[in-house]
């Protein structure tokens, strides 16, 4: 047991220290850095292609990595935005690691972008604990998976800056309470700020790219002083 703590210690080690690293150039290049987090299913690759479209039509400069076990299908299709997106095959790792993301930013001019967007792979648990350098990390939940899933996975959610309700047009169908979800989120997450959207049927989706806004103008802000 003690063997094992080590090594995961150790992991952990240098996933941060490039996690410091990649956070660096981040800020150096002045590009805001957006990982999203959520269990299979929780429709992130739909809400980001739909943000991919909306950042690129108000005339931001965006790109996305999209992680997951194996297939380029999700690539392929925020691809349709007309944006850059690159897929990163983890192989059955249940999550993104810094060098995986540093790996596939080798040649791209990231002072050129605005936003980068890191969709992790579907999973509640591992993501929790690799920092990928970003600015903020957004996780989700869906009407769908029930209102006690921040009670369930509350590491994901503690380490999170932001969390979406998702499928929001969903919720009457399937009886979801959103005041239970909201208590459940805050119980772990206290203050957490919380949107609720629905991709599929563009609600509330004004309101998230108002937030992503507010996030890269902060960062410009800074950058200059």
């Amino acid at each position: 047991m003690t063997r094992i703590l080590e090594v995961r210690k150790n992991i952990l080690k240098k996933n941060d220290m490039l996690a410091g690293d990649l956070r660096d150039k981040f800020q150096s290049a002045g590009v805001c850095v957006v990982d999203l987090v959520s269990s299979p299913g929780a429709g992130k690759t739909e809400l980001l292609e739909k943000t991919l479209e909306k950042l690129s039509d108000k005339g931001y400069e965006v790109a996305a990595l999209v992680g997951d076990l194996e297939t380029e299908n999700d690539a392929n299709r925020l691809a349709r935005s007309g944006v850059p997106v690159r897929q990163i095959e983890t192989h059955g790792i249940c999550h993104l690691e810094a060098e995986m993301v540093d790996n596939h930013l080798r040649d791209w001019d990231l002072s050129k972008l605005d936003f980068l967007f890191i969709e992790n792979v579907g999973n509640l648990v591992c993501p929790s604990s690799y920092d990928l350098g970003e600015d903020f990390r957004v996780v989700f939940l869906a009407v769908t998976e029930g209102e006690d899933k921040p009670l369930k996975y509350p590491t994901i959610y503690n380490s999170s800056d932001v969390a979406i309700i998702t499928k929001i047009d969903l919720a009457e169908a399937v009886e979801f309470d959103r005041q239970t979800a909201v208590e459940s989120i805050h119980s772990v997450r206290p203050g957490i700020p919380i949107l609720e959207v629905s991709a599929k049927k563009e609600i509330g989706m004004d309101e998230w790219i108002s937030f992503l806004e507010s996030k890269v103008n902060k960062k410009a802000t800074v950058a200059e002083v």
